[in-house]
């Protein structure tokens, strides 16, 4: 075995609690079904394009209902997109499920992510391998990749693999749009009547794949509390200097979910959300002038240091910038193949760009900063979307702010002294240690995804609810991936994707802040969350994010 540190060696000895009724056994529990669904919306187009899946019921696990097959299974599994703490538990949960169900039963891991079942690149799961993986963070033991799986001849070379591997179940690991290719290749098995059922389990640090049935994505308590303790120990350190404010962007691409949770752990004296901004169409001079107001408040009252917290996607929330950055997305999709365009400067690439754009958003492209410029026209995402990650929303911030502190000074309404330091923390959350929810929910995420490929379900998502009480009391099931989706733009077409679950302005956690972020500004309110335990008592250990427990009407005491 690779060497381990003592930690790691105790956290692969660790053995998570099973979920409810999964606690009874693979073969001691059974399926109920509840009424049929119906998508979230565009019904009609989803409906027609996936008419072999859609419209299936609410699962749930039990110990009377419908006995579950045992019958020797062969199971594939992917993992997909970007990492999340706990991804690993999945796979052990659904290994451990696999050869308690039938000894001969075996897991096969694709290499790579979703090209790994492409391309034929795979390898079978052992108990040397899995053991060796237990409640340890990262996706390493496998791999993941981004390749989206969506053509015909995609799905034929999958099926040829499975049929190699004798293959009857493929569970994706993954979050929206990786589950929105497990749906589409559901649809694709079932309407070529390949007896392969495909199952999904949601992953994602973003914390935007969530509904009624599916309270939270794995990985997202694991990176927020790692978050929290960075930007806990940042904010000592600003207590104790005195002389700093820190700009710091913290992960989520489309919702804000991550920055609001960190927020609440926290309390730091700015907190953006993206959402908010959208809701209240808010420009970037509004926000600019937020900010600016917040730190000059605290500087004239001799406090010349703060944490700002920046979500990953706020730029794309910003009306003009959203309507700017639409209008590239498509105009770049035609771009990329114009040689005049890819043969140009950087320079005459802005020209190019300004002359294709309205004059709003012309203007707006050619007031930024040309750093912002270049990041904005980096290469797409896998979606065909600028990659927001990539822009320095912080340091774009920093600059401005620093421009409106100085005009307030000229006219007297400030007299402190502005020092920045800037931070981006995403990576550093990905691959965590898993905490002990992540690793105990993610386990039964993975046992649970066994037991609906047992019930002969396919196109569902693996689900796990009631998650904010013990372990016993979750329940397990499954829920319709159709049941989650909707149609959006992609590539200049309308495509059919698991719909973003944003944060509700009108939810607890956004109220929770709401209520304090006044008194955050002024006062030096910041809480020291500590780095992720492990061992003691369940009410340090075992708790998880202050949004799930708001969004469960639990009460906290900081909050």
């Amino acid at each position: 075995m690779r060497d381990i540190s003592p930690l790691q060696k105790e956290r692969l000895a660790y053995k998570p609690k099973l979920a409810g009724a999964l606690a009874n056994g693979i073969k001691n529990i059974k399926l109920a079904l509840g009424a049929e669904t119906q998508a979230v919306a565009d019904r009609e187009d989803i409906k027609k394009l996936f008419s072999h899946v859609y419209g299936k019921p609410i699962a749930k696990f039990d110990t009377v209902g419908q006995d579950l097959s045992d019958e020797l299974k062969n199971i594939g599994v992917i993992l997909s997109g970007g990492q999340a703490p706990g991804g690993h538990n999945v796979i052990a949960g659904l290994y451990d499920a696999i050869k308690t169900a039938n000894k001969e039963n075996k897991l096969y891991g694709f290499l790579g992510g979703p090209s790994g079942i492409v391309d034929g690149k795979y390898m079978e799961m052992t108990d040397e391998i899995i053991n060796a993986y237990r409640n340890t963070g990262g996706f390493d033991i496998i791999g993941s990749g981004r390749t989206k799986l969506e053509t015909e001849d995609q799905f034929k070379k999958a099926l040829e693999v499975c049929k190699k591997l004798n293959i009857s179940a493929i569970v994706i690991i993954g979050g929206d749009d990786s589950n929105t290719n497990a749906c589409l290749l559901a649809e694709w098995m079932a309407e070529n009547n390949t007896g392969i059922s495909v199952i999904g389990c949601p992953k994602t640090i973003d914390g935007d794949l969530k509904n009624d049935q599916i309270e939270i994505s794995f990985g997202f308590d694991t990176a927020t509390k790692t978050y929290a303790e960075l930007i806990g120990n940042i904010q000592r350190d600003a207590n104790s200097a005195k002389k700093y404010w820190h700009f710091i962007k913290l992960m989520g691409r489309s919702a804000s979910h991550v920055c609001l949770e960190v927020a609440l752990q926290t309390q730091p004296n700015i907190t953006l959300i993206g959402e908010e901004v959208e809701a209240k169409k808010q420009s970037l001079n509004d926000i600019v002038s937020y900010m600016a107001t917040i730190i000059a408040q605290r500087g004239n009252a001799g406090k010349n240091f703060g944490t700002a917290l920046i979500p990953e996607g706020l730029i794309e929330f910003i009306p003009e910038m959203k309507v700017m950055i639409a209008s590239l997305n498509d105009l770049l999709a035609g771009l990329e193949k114009d040689e005049t365009y890819k043969n140009a400067s950087q320079n005459q690439k802005y020209e190019i760009i300004s002359s294709k754009l309205d004059t709003e958003s012309a203007n707006l492209f050619n007031s930024l900063p040309s750093q912002i410029k270049a990041q904005l026209l980096m290469d797409r995402d896998p979606h065909g979307n600028v990659q927001v990650s990539k822009i320095e929303t912080e340091k774009l911030l920093i600059e401005m702010v620093r421009e409106k502190l100085e005009e307030m000074k000229k006219q007297g309404s400030y007299k402190g002294k502005f020092a920045d330091q800037a931070h981006f923390f995403g990576y550093e959350g990905r691959c965590a240690m898993p905490s002990n929810f992540d690793a105990d929910y993610c386990y039964s995420l993975g046992y649970n995804a066994f037991a609906l490929v047992q019930s002969g379900l396919t196109g569902y998502l693996s689900s796990i609810k009631n998650t904010t009480k013990p372990a016993s009391e979750w329940v397990a099931g499954g829920v319709p991936l159709t049941m989650m989706m909707n149609m959006e733009r992609r590539h200049g077409e309308m495509k059919p994707v698991i719909k973003k679950a944003l944060v509700d302005l009108e939810g607890a956690p956004f109220k929770a802040l709401e209520k304090n972020r006044d008194k955050w500004a002024k006062e030096d309110c910041y809480i020291f969350p500590g780095a992720i335990q492990y061992f003691g008592p369940s009410e340090v250990c075992d708790v998880t994010t202050i949004t799930l427990q708001l969004e469960q009407e639990k009460q906290l005491v900081n909050v």
